[in-house]
Protein backbone atom coordinates (compact mmCIF):
# COMPACT_ATOMS: atom_id res chain seq x y z
CA UNK A 1 0.00 0.00 0.00
CA UNK A 2 2.64 2.60 0.83
CA UNK A 3 4.85 1.55 -2.63
CA UNK A 4 1.32 2.33 -4.40
CA UNK A 5 0.95 5.57 -2.58
CA UNK A 6 4.38 6.27 -3.39
CA UNK A 7 3.79 5.72 -7.02
CA UNK A 8 0.57 8.06 -7.45
CA UNK A 9 2.54 10.73 -4.82
CA UNK A 10 5.32 10.97 -8.04
CA UNK A 11 3.15 10.57 -10.78
CA UNK A 12 1.39 13.70 -9.05
CA UNK A 13 4.14 15.61 -8.60
CA UNK A 14 5.55 14.64 -12.09
CA UNK A 15 2.24 15.89 -13.66
CA UNK A 16 2.58 19.27 -11.96
CA UNK A 17 5.70 20.05 -12.85
CA UNK A 18 5.05 19.06 -16.62
CA UNK A 19 2.17 20.78 -16.23
CA UNK A 20 3.60 24.22 -15.07
CA UNK A 21 6.25 24.13 -16.97
CA UNK A 22 5.17 23.65 -20.48
CA UNK A 23 4.43 25.89 -23.02
CA UNK A 24 0.99 24.21 -22.63
CA UNK A 25 0.64 25.53 -19.45
CA UNK A 26 2.55 29.16 -20.07
CA UNK A 27 -0.87 29.83 -22.41
CA UNK A 28 -2.91 29.22 -19.76
CA UNK A 29 -1.24 32.47 -18.09
CA UNK A 30 -3.20 35.55 -17.82
CA UNK A 31 -2.83 37.70 -21.07
CA UNK A 32 -0.78 40.91 -20.98
CA UNK A 33 -3.12 43.78 -22.84
CA UNK A 34 -1.21 47.33 -24.55
CA UNK A 35 -4.39 49.79 -25.40
CA UNK A 36 -2.69 52.63 -27.74
CA UNK A 37 -5.49 55.28 -27.98
CA UNK A 38 -4.22 58.02 -30.19
CA UNK A 39 -5.28 61.56 -30.13
CA UNK A 40 -7.47 62.87 -32.83
CA UNK A 41 -6.58 60.71 -35.66
CA UNK A 42 -8.57 60.67 -38.63
CA UNK A 43 -10.21 56.88 -39.87
CA UNK A 44 -8.68 56.87 -43.12
CA UNK A 45 -5.07 57.99 -41.37
CA UNK A 46 -3.33 54.81 -41.07
CA UNK A 47 -1.62 53.79 -44.70
CA UNK A 48 -3.20 50.62 -44.29
CA UNK A 49 -6.66 52.27 -44.45
CA UNK A 50 -6.08 54.35 -47.25
CA UNK A 51 -3.03 56.90 -46.72
CA UNK A 52 -1.36 57.82 -49.72
CA UNK A 53 0.22 60.75 -48.60
CA UNK A 54 1.70 58.91 -45.27
CA UNK A 55 3.29 55.79 -44.25
CA UNK A 56 2.76 53.85 -41.12
CA UNK A 57 4.45 50.85 -41.38
CA UNK A 58 4.54 50.02 -37.82
CA UNK A 59 0.78 49.85 -37.31
CA UNK A 60 0.50 48.42 -40.51
CA UNK A 61 2.84 45.42 -39.73
CA UNK A 62 0.75 44.60 -36.51
CA UNK A 63 -2.87 44.92 -39.14
CA UNK A 64 -1.01 42.29 -41.37
CA UNK A 65 -0.57 40.09 -38.07
CA UNK A 66 -3.40 40.91 -36.52
CA UNK A 67 -7.02 42.14 -37.23
CA UNK A 68 -8.46 45.71 -39.26
CA UNK A 69 -11.29 46.30 -37.84
CA UNK A 70 -13.75 48.74 -40.62
CA UNK A 71 -16.90 49.39 -38.26
CA UNK A 72 -15.38 49.92 -35.12
CA UNK A 73 -16.83 53.18 -32.64
CA UNK A 74 -15.78 55.36 -29.73
CA UNK A 75 -18.49 56.62 -27.98
CA UNK A 76 -18.04 60.31 -28.46
CA UNK A 77 -17.16 62.75 -31.26
CA UNK A 78 -14.58 64.84 -28.51
CA UNK A 79 -11.83 63.88 -25.97
CA UNK A 80 -12.82 63.55 -22.03
CA UNK A 81 -16.34 61.33 -22.70
CA UNK A 82 -14.20 59.41 -25.49
CA UNK A 83 -11.78 58.20 -22.57
CA UNK A 84 -14.37 57.40 -20.35
CA UNK A 85 -16.14 55.08 -22.47
CA UNK A 86 -13.17 52.91 -23.12
CA UNK A 87 -11.70 53.06 -19.35
CA UNK A 88 -15.13 51.94 -17.81
CA UNK A 89 -17.42 50.11 -20.82
CA UNK A 90 -20.47 52.71 -19.57
CA UNK A 91 -21.98 55.91 -21.75
CA UNK A 92 -19.86 58.97 -20.24
CA UNK A 93 -23.38 60.79 -19.94
CA UNK A 94 -23.85 58.43 -17.13
CA UNK A 95 -20.85 60.65 -15.19
CA UNK A 96 -21.58 64.01 -16.51
CA UNK A 97 -18.73 64.40 -19.21
CA UNK A 98 -20.04 65.04 -22.16
CA UNK A 99 -17.30 67.60 -23.97
CA UNK A 100 -13.72 67.77 -23.24
CA UNK A 101 -12.38 68.94 -19.63
CA UNK A 102 -11.67 72.64 -18.94
CA UNK A 103 -11.13 74.99 -16.48
CA UNK A 104 -13.73 74.92 -14.24
CA UNK A 105 -16.14 77.97 -14.48
CA UNK A 106 -16.64 76.08 -17.80
CA UNK A 107 -16.86 72.83 -16.86
CA UNK A 108 -19.74 74.28 -14.90
CA UNK A 109 -21.39 76.11 -17.74
CA UNK A 110 -21.85 73.24 -20.17
CA UNK A 111 -23.10 71.07 -17.18
CA UNK A 112 -20.21 69.13 -17.13
CA UNK A 113 -18.42 67.22 -14.22
CA UNK A 114 -15.17 68.64 -12.93
CA UNK A 115 -13.92 65.20 -13.21
CA UNK A 116 -14.63 61.05 -13.65
CA UNK A 117 -15.90 60.08 -10.24
CA UNK A 118 -13.26 57.72 -9.29
CA UNK A 119 -15.76 55.39 -8.26
CA UNK A 120 -16.67 54.80 -11.85
CA UNK A 121 -16.11 51.06 -13.03
CA UNK A 122 -12.32 51.68 -14.42
CA UNK A 123 -11.65 48.66 -16.36
CA UNK A 124 -7.99 49.09 -14.78
CA UNK A 125 -9.28 48.90 -11.10
CA UNK A 126 -10.96 45.45 -11.85
CA UNK A 127 -7.78 43.95 -13.52
CA UNK A 128 -5.43 45.01 -10.70
CA UNK A 129 -7.74 43.30 -8.39
CA UNK A 130 -7.33 40.14 -10.54
CA UNK A 131 -3.67 40.60 -10.05
CA UNK A 132 -2.56 42.96 -12.62
CA UNK A 133 0.72 45.55 -13.15
CA UNK A 134 -1.51 48.06 -13.97
CA UNK A 135 0.25 51.71 -15.70
CA UNK A 136 -1.02 54.60 -17.50
CA UNK A 137 1.61 56.57 -19.82
CA UNK A 138 0.01 59.57 -22.17
CA UNK A 139 -2.83 61.78 -22.26
CA UNK A 140 -5.54 61.52 -19.49
CA UNK A 141 -8.24 64.11 -19.50
CA UNK A 142 -10.59 62.72 -17.43
CA UNK A 143 -9.49 64.99 -14.58
CA UNK A 144 -7.05 67.08 -13.50
CA UNK A 145 -6.31 70.29 -15.72
CA UNK A 146 -6.66 73.89 -16.57
CA UNK A 147 -6.95 75.10 -13.09
CA UNK A 148 -8.89 71.97 -11.76
CA UNK A 149 -5.56 71.14 -9.38
CA UNK A 150 -8.15 69.20 -7.02
CA UNK A 151 -9.02 65.89 -8.71
CA UNK A 152 -7.83 63.12 -8.45
CA UNK A 153 -4.06 61.13 -8.81
CA UNK A 154 -4.77 58.60 -11.81
CA UNK A 155 -3.37 56.47 -9.28
CA UNK A 156 -6.72 56.70 -7.47
CA UNK A 157 -8.99 54.77 -10.71
CA UNK A 158 -6.52 51.38 -10.49
CA UNK A 159 -3.53 52.15 -11.95
CA UNK A 160 -0.02 51.53 -9.69
CA UNK A 161 1.63 53.99 -12.19
CA UNK A 162 1.12 56.75 -14.74
CA UNK A 163 2.94 59.39 -16.47
CA UNK A 164 0.87 62.51 -18.20
CA UNK A 165 0.88 65.22 -19.68
CA UNK A 166 -0.86 68.68 -19.44
CA UNK A 167 -4.39 67.03 -18.71
CA UNK A 168 -3.83 64.90 -15.89
CA UNK A 169 -2.47 65.18 -12.03
CA UNK A 170 0.81 63.24 -11.08
CA UNK A 171 4.14 62.91 -12.69
CA UNK A 172 4.05 63.93 -16.35
CA UNK A 173 6.54 64.90 -19.77
CA UNK A 174 5.66 68.25 -20.54
CA UNK A 175 6.73 69.54 -24.24
CA UNK A 176 9.52 71.83 -26.21
CA UNK A 177 9.15 73.32 -29.39
CA UNK A 178 11.22 74.09 -31.83
CA UNK A 179 10.56 74.91 -35.49
CA UNK A 180 13.57 75.19 -37.78
CA UNK A 181 15.79 78.46 -36.96
CA UNK A 182 13.23 79.24 -34.06
CA UNK A 183 13.94 78.81 -30.38
CA UNK A 184 12.91 76.42 -28.00
CA UNK A 185 9.93 77.02 -26.40
CA UNK A 186 7.26 75.44 -23.90
CA UNK A 187 3.71 74.96 -24.21
CA UNK A 188 1.58 74.60 -21.54
CA UNK A 189 4.19 75.62 -18.96
CA UNK A 190 1.43 76.11 -15.71
CA UNK A 191 0.58 72.41 -16.05
CA UNK A 192 3.07 72.09 -13.05
CA UNK A 193 0.51 72.82 -10.58
CA UNK A 194 -0.75 69.76 -11.42
CA UNK A 195 1.56 67.21 -10.07
CA UNK A 196 5.59 66.52 -9.70
CA UNK A 197 7.81 65.21 -10.86
CA UNK A 198 8.12 67.13 -14.37
CA UNK A 199 10.21 66.52 -17.13
CA UNK A 200 10.32 68.59 -20.14
CA UNK A 201 11.31 67.02 -23.50
CA UNK A 202 10.24 68.10 -26.89
CA UNK A 203 7.07 67.21 -28.07
CA UNK A 204 7.98 65.01 -31.35
CA UNK A 205 9.99 63.14 -28.85
CA UNK A 206 7.15 62.52 -26.40
CA UNK A 207 5.35 59.66 -27.18
CA UNK A 208 9.26 57.59 -26.91
CA UNK A 209 9.32 59.11 -23.73
CA UNK A 210 5.84 57.39 -22.17
CA UNK A 211 7.35 53.89 -24.24
CA UNK A 212 10.41 54.75 -22.32
CA UNK A 213 8.58 54.72 -19.65
CA UNK A 214 6.10 51.81 -20.22
CA UNK A 215 8.87 49.22 -21.15
CA UNK A 216 10.79 49.18 -17.42
CA UNK A 217 7.05 48.87 -16.39
CA UNK A 218 6.40 45.46 -18.00
CA UNK A 219 10.07 44.43 -17.23
CA UNK A 220 9.02 45.15 -13.55
CA UNK A 221 5.54 43.02 -13.84
CA UNK A 222 7.63 40.34 -15.48
CA UNK A 223 10.04 39.73 -12.83
CA UNK A 224 7.22 39.89 -9.85
CA UNK A 225 5.37 37.18 -12.31
CA UNK A 226 2.20 39.87 -13.08
CA UNK A 227 0.80 40.30 -16.46
CA UNK A 228 0.21 44.21 -17.16
CA UNK A 229 -2.20 46.22 -18.67
CA UNK A 230 -0.89 48.98 -20.08
CA UNK A 231 -2.51 52.45 -21.44
CA UNK A 232 -0.13 54.36 -24.14
CA UNK A 233 -2.24 57.41 -24.85
CA UNK A 234 -0.37 59.50 -27.17
CA UNK A 235 -1.53 63.12 -28.49
CA UNK A 236 1.39 63.83 -30.74
CA UNK A 237 -1.74 64.09 -33.89
CA UNK A 238 -3.30 66.92 -31.47
CA UNK A 239 -2.67 70.49 -32.58
CA UNK A 240 -0.34 72.32 -32.48
CA UNK A 241 1.55 69.83 -34.56
CA UNK A 242 5.25 69.70 -33.89
CA UNK A 243 6.95 67.06 -35.81
CA UNK A 244 11.03 66.60 -35.67
CA UNK A 245 13.02 69.02 -37.70
CA UNK A 246 14.10 66.73 -40.27
CA UNK A 247 10.16 66.07 -40.90
CA UNK A 248 8.85 69.73 -40.97
CA UNK A 249 6.59 70.53 -43.62
CA UNK A 250 4.61 73.52 -45.06
CA UNK A 251 1.07 73.88 -43.36
CA UNK A 252 -1.36 71.96 -41.16
CA UNK A 253 -1.57 68.94 -43.57
CA UNK A 254 2.06 68.49 -43.87
CA UNK A 255 2.60 69.13 -40.17
CA UNK A 256 0.03 66.80 -39.28
CA UNK A 257 1.32 63.76 -41.68
CA UNK A 258 5.22 64.48 -40.66
CA UNK A 259 4.10 64.42 -36.94
CA UNK A 260 1.58 61.02 -37.84
CA UNK A 261 4.55 59.22 -39.55
CA UNK A 262 7.25 60.42 -36.60
CA UNK A 263 4.75 58.93 -34.06
CA UNK A 264 4.40 55.54 -36.37
CA UNK A 265 8.11 55.50 -35.92
CA UNK A 266 8.35 55.78 -32.31
CA UNK A 267 5.38 52.71 -31.80
CA UNK A 268 8.16 50.78 -33.07
CA UNK A 269 10.28 50.57 -30.21
CA UNK A 270 6.99 49.02 -28.03
CA UNK A 271 5.97 46.85 -30.74
CA UNK A 272 9.22 45.37 -31.28
CA UNK A 273 9.69 44.95 -27.32
CA UNK A 274 6.82 42.16 -27.49
CA UNK A 275 7.12 40.86 -30.89
CA UNK A 276 10.94 39.80 -29.74
CA UNK A 277 10.03 38.55 -26.68
CA UNK A 278 9.37 35.07 -26.27
CA UNK A 279 7.01 35.01 -23.36
CA UNK A 280 5.22 37.97 -24.68
CA UNK A 281 4.51 37.03 -28.45
CA UNK A 282 1.92 34.67 -28.03
CA UNK A 283 0.14 36.02 -25.09
CA UNK A 284 -0.56 39.52 -25.05
CA UNK A 285 -2.54 41.41 -27.05
CA UNK A 286 -2.05 45.05 -28.60
CA UNK A 287 -5.02 47.18 -29.61
CA UNK A 288 -5.08 50.31 -31.34
CA UNK A 289 -7.15 53.14 -32.55
CA UNK A 290 -8.43 56.98 -32.31
CA UNK A 291 -10.18 58.35 -29.50
CA UNK A 292 -12.68 60.80 -31.86
CA UNK A 293 -12.03 61.82 -35.48
CA UNK A 294 -9.71 64.54 -36.97
CA UNK A 295 -9.59 68.37 -36.68
CA UNK A 296 -10.34 69.67 -40.37
CA UNK A 297 -7.36 70.21 -42.44
CA UNK A 298 -5.51 67.88 -40.65
CA UNK A 299 -6.38 63.84 -40.93
CA UNK A 300 -8.83 62.48 -42.85
CA UNK A 301 -11.98 60.24 -42.37
CA UNK A 302 -11.44 58.81 -46.39
CA UNK A 303 -15.54 58.31 -47.20
CA UNK A 304 -16.75 59.35 -44.51
CA UNK A 305 -18.51 63.26 -43.41
CA UNK A 306 -17.39 65.03 -40.90
CA UNK A 307 -14.92 65.36 -38.46
CA UNK A 308 -13.99 65.64 -34.68
CA UNK A 309 -16.88 66.91 -32.37
CA UNK A 310 -19.67 66.15 -35.45
CA UNK A 311 -21.78 63.23 -34.61
CA UNK A 312 -21.21 62.16 -38.23
CA UNK A 313 -19.36 58.90 -38.89
CA UNK A 314 -15.50 61.13 -39.38
CA UNK A 315 -16.57 62.12 -36.03
CA UNK A 316 -16.99 58.98 -34.15
CA UNK A 317 -15.82 55.48 -36.78
CA UNK A 318 -12.39 55.20 -35.62
CA UNK A 319 -9.90 52.42 -37.27
CA UNK A 320 -9.42 49.89 -35.02
CA UNK A 321 -6.06 47.21 -35.45
CA UNK A 322 -5.97 44.25 -33.08
CA UNK A 323 -3.01 42.42 -32.86
CA UNK A 324 -2.56 39.08 -31.04
CA UNK A 325 -1.19 36.10 -33.18
CA UNK A 326 -0.92 34.12 -30.34
CA UNK A 327 -4.84 34.61 -29.16
CA UNK A 328 -6.01 34.54 -32.17
CA UNK A 329 -6.96 31.29 -35.03
CA UNK A 330 -4.68 30.98 -37.81
CA UNK A 331 -7.20 32.06 -40.21
CA UNK A 332 -7.73 35.15 -38.59
CA UNK A 333 -4.04 36.85 -38.89
CA UNK A 334 -4.23 39.61 -41.34
CA UNK A 335 -7.46 39.43 -42.38
CA UNK A 336 -10.00 42.92 -42.24
CA UNK A 337 -13.41 42.74 -40.79
CA UNK A 338 -15.73 44.82 -42.85
CA UNK A 339 -18.76 43.72 -40.92
CA UNK A 340 -18.83 43.34 -36.90
CA UNK A 341 -20.29 46.69 -35.36
CA UNK A 342 -19.06 47.30 -31.77
CA UNK A 343 -17.85 50.53 -29.94
CA UNK A 344 -15.20 51.21 -27.37
CA UNK A 345 -17.45 50.42 -23.94
CA UNK A 346 -17.49 46.68 -25.51
CA UNK A 347 -14.03 47.00 -24.73
CA UNK A 348 -14.12 46.41 -20.88
CA UNK A 349 -16.25 43.46 -20.66
CA UNK A 350 -14.30 41.87 -23.59
CA UNK A 351 -11.04 42.00 -21.70
CA UNK A 352 -12.44 40.88 -18.89
CA UNK A 353 -13.98 37.93 -20.17
CA UNK A 354 -10.03 37.54 -21.83
CA UNK A 355 -8.24 37.67 -18.55
CA UNK A 356 -11.06 36.04 -16.39
CA UNK A 357 -11.02 39.45 -14.07
CA UNK A 358 -13.88 40.44 -12.33
CA UNK A 359 -16.51 43.42 -13.08
CA UNK A 360 -17.10 45.77 -10.62
CA UNK A 361 -20.40 44.24 -8.14
CA UNK A 362 -23.94 46.53 -8.54
CA UNK A 363 -22.21 48.39 -11.48
CA UNK A 364 -24.01 47.96 -15.33
CA UNK A 365 -21.80 47.99 -18.21
CA UNK A 366 -23.37 49.74 -21.60
CA UNK A 367 -20.93 47.57 -23.26
CA UNK A 368 -21.41 43.89 -24.35
CA UNK A 369 -18.89 41.17 -24.61
CA UNK A 370 -17.76 41.09 -27.68
CA UNK A 371 -14.27 39.05 -27.37
CA UNK A 372 -15.20 36.46 -29.73
CA UNK A 373 -15.31 39.21 -32.58
CA UNK A 374 -12.02 41.18 -31.56
CA UNK A 375 -10.13 37.67 -31.50
CA UNK A 376 -11.02 36.61 -35.42
CA UNK A 377 -13.60 33.54 -33.62
CA UNK A 378 -16.43 35.13 -34.76
CA UNK A 379 -18.13 38.47 -36.73
CA UNK A 380 -21.08 38.97 -34.20
CA UNK A 381 -21.68 42.53 -33.86
CA UNK A 382 -23.70 44.12 -30.69
CA UNK A 383 -27.01 43.45 -29.73
CA UNK A 384 -28.10 46.92 -28.79
CA UNK A 385 -27.55 49.83 -30.66
CA UNK A 386 -24.85 52.66 -30.28
CA UNK A 387 -26.42 55.60 -28.47
CA UNK A 388 -24.68 59.50 -28.95
CA UNK A 389 -25.37 62.95 -27.58
CA UNK A 390 -23.76 66.07 -29.10
CA UNK A 391 -21.42 67.96 -27.11
CA UNK A 392 -22.96 71.09 -25.35
CA UNK A 393 -20.63 73.71 -26.75
CA UNK A 394 -20.74 72.17 -30.56
CA UNK A 395 -24.16 73.18 -31.84
CA UNK A 396 -22.01 74.47 -34.91
CA UNK A 397 -18.42 73.59 -35.37
CA UNK A 398 -16.24 73.09 -38.60
CA UNK A 399 -18.56 75.06 -41.41
CA UNK A 400 -21.44 72.65 -40.16
CA UNK A 401 -24.46 74.69 -38.41
CA UNK A 402 -27.31 73.53 -36.60
CA UNK A 403 -25.41 69.73 -36.44
CA UNK A 404 -27.97 67.56 -34.66
CA UNK A 405 -28.24 66.23 -31.25
CA UNK A 406 -28.52 63.02 -31.16
CA UNK A 407 -27.46 59.79 -32.81
CA UNK A 408 -28.06 56.27 -32.45
CA UNK A 409 -26.59 53.26 -35.01
CA UNK A 410 -28.27 49.95 -35.10
CA UNK A 411 -27.89 47.43 -37.69
CA UNK A 412 -27.23 49.02 -41.30
CA UNK A 413 -29.30 52.11 -40.20
CA UNK A 414 -28.28 55.19 -38.42
CA UNK A 415 -30.67 58.34 -37.37
CA UNK A 416 -29.54 61.93 -36.50
CA UNK A 417 -32.27 63.70 -34.86
CA UNK A 418 -32.36 67.23 -32.18
CA UNK A 419 -33.61 66.87 -28.68
CA UNK A 420 -37.17 66.89 -29.62
CA UNK A 421 -36.78 64.43 -32.42
CA UNK A 422 -36.95 66.92 -35.16
CA UNK A 423 -35.28 67.23 -38.17
CA UNK A 424 -34.41 63.14 -38.68
CA UNK A 425 -31.77 62.15 -40.85
CA UNK A 426 -31.66 58.10 -41.78
CA UNK A 427 -28.74 56.76 -43.73
CA UNK A 428 -28.03 53.06 -45.19
CA UNK A 429 -24.12 52.89 -43.31
CA UNK A 430 -22.81 50.25 -45.35
CA UNK A 431 -24.86 51.34 -48.79
CA UNK A 432 -23.36 55.50 -48.06
CA UNK A 433 -21.02 55.61 -45.16
CA UNK A 434 -20.78 59.63 -46.34
CA UNK A 435 -24.07 59.98 -45.21
CA UNK A 436 -25.34 61.90 -48.43
CA UNK A 437 -28.91 60.55 -49.06
CA UNK A 438 -30.99 60.95 -46.43
CA UNK A 439 -34.00 58.63 -46.44
CA UNK A 440 -36.00 59.23 -43.53
CA UNK A 441 -39.19 60.53 -45.80
CA UNK A 442 -39.05 56.65 -47.29
CA UNK A 443 -38.71 54.85 -44.40
CA UNK A 444 -41.30 56.94 -41.19
CA UNK A 445 -41.88 53.88 -39.27
CA UNK A 446 -38.27 52.98 -39.26
CA UNK A 447 -37.55 56.62 -38.07
CA UNK A 448 -40.28 56.90 -35.55
CA UNK A 449 -39.36 53.61 -33.70
CA UNK A 450 -35.48 54.38 -33.55
CA UNK A 451 -36.55 57.81 -32.37
CA UNK A 452 -38.33 56.91 -29.58
CA UNK A 453 -35.34 54.44 -28.70
CA UNK A 454 -32.92 57.41 -29.06
CA UNK A 455 -35.10 60.04 -27.15
CA UNK A 456 -35.68 57.58 -24.24
CA UNK A 457 -31.94 56.74 -24.07
CA UNK A 458 -30.90 60.02 -23.64
CA UNK A 459 -33.98 61.08 -20.99
CA UNK A 460 -31.93 58.58 -18.71
CA UNK A 461 -29.00 60.01 -18.93
CA UNK A 462 -28.52 62.43 -16.04
CA UNK A 463 -28.54 66.15 -17.01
Amino acid sequence: MKKLAGIVLSLSVSLFCLCSNSPAAEKLAPPNIILVFIDDMGWADFSCFGNKDAKTPNVDRLASEGIAFEQFYVNSPICSPSRVAISTGTYPQRWKITSYLAHRKVNVQRGMEQWLDPRAPMLARSLKEAGYATGHFGKWHMGGQRDVTDAPAITEYGFDESLTNFEGMGAKLLPLTKRPGGKVGKIWGGATILGEPVTWMQRSEITTGFIDAALPFMDKAQADGKPFYVNLWPDDVHSPFWPPLDKWGNGKRELYLAVLEAMDEQFGKLFNYVRDNDKLRDNTLILVCSDNGCEKGAGQAGPLKGYKTHLYEGGIRSSLVVWGPGLMPKNARGTRNKASLFSAIDIAPSLLKLTGAKAPTNTGYDGEDLLDTILGKSQVSRKAPIFYGRPPDRKNFYGFNNLPDLAMRSGKWKLLCDFDGGRPELFDIPADPGESKNLAAQHPELVDGMKKKVLAWYARMPK
